[in-house]
């Protein structure tokens, strides 16, 4: 075994053990919550090394990152998330490998979606990422539509040829009313999950929690963690 994979198993392990440790306390059942690996800003070879280990779910915030690594992982058994915030211009790229965009937040965009999604003859899954530091309808400081333009959106997506409705993201805030309660905030999901759920009931997917706060994610419900440092470590220029 390399220094590398070694050191990645040992990262997994460990998420592993906070994640299983996170399911008793909340009287959960471990196969309840997925592990999706964010693996931004490393290389290829991690993301080969990381599905050695059993990972099947990898996610990427940048486009021009992920569509070259995506290629050069695409005989892996891998679903690939896009999560960061993204731009129309880049939607047909993403389309060619993503199986589920996160971060879906504005009519636009999943106009863009469905076109290209028919165009590649591919379903491409959607969460509507919720930002729950904005007004009613408008948009977070890291993307995301406010909780009045929840339903709207959903209803978009669901009818939107080439696109399947997953469920809600977020991302804990910094700002507003659940800054520093990160809990509280993904409770706050999981009731907006559930408002969603009358309506779309196969939309079940809950995406929330990071590597410092996926135990409050696991408590509130999400059925959706999404690791990137406590797996790979601290990335370049960050610490």
């Amino acid at each position: 075994m390399t220094e590398r994979k070694a050191q990645l198993a040992e990262n997994l392990a460990k998420v592993e053990e906070r994640i299983t440790a996170a399911c008793v306390a909340a009287g959960r059942k471990r196969e309840e919550v997925t592990l999706i690996v964010v693996t931004k800003t490393y290389p290829a070879a991690d993301v080969r090394i990381l599905s050695e280990l059993g990972v099947r779910n990898v996610a990427e915030n940048r486009d021009q990152d992920a569509a070259p690594k995506a290629a050069a992982c695409s005989d892996l058994p891998l679903s690939w998330h896009f999560v960061g915030q993204l731009q129309t211009n880049k939607v047909r790229s993403v389309v060619g490998y993503a199986d589920v965009v996160q971060s879906v937040d504005r009519a636009r965009l999943v106009t863009a979606l469905s076109k290209e999604a028919v165009r590649a003859e591919r379903e491409v899954g959607c969460l509507i990422q919720v930002a729950l530091d904005a007004q009613e309808s408008g948009r977070g400081e890291r993307g995301g539509v406010g909780v009045g333009g929840i339903e709207e959106l959903a209803d978009l997506v669901a009818g939107a040829p080439g696109l399947r409705l997953d469920g809600l993201m977020t991302v804990a805030p910094l700002t507003g009313a659940y800054a520093g309660r990160q809990q509280a905030a993904f409770e706050r999901l999981m009731d907006l999950s559930t408002a969603m759920r009358r309506t779309h009931p196969a939309a079940n997917m809950v995406s929330a929690g990071m590597s410092a706060d996926l135990e409050q994610a696991v408590a509130a419900g999400a059925t959706h963690v999404r690791v990137g440092t406590a797996v790979l470590g601290v990335r370049p220029g960050l610490g």
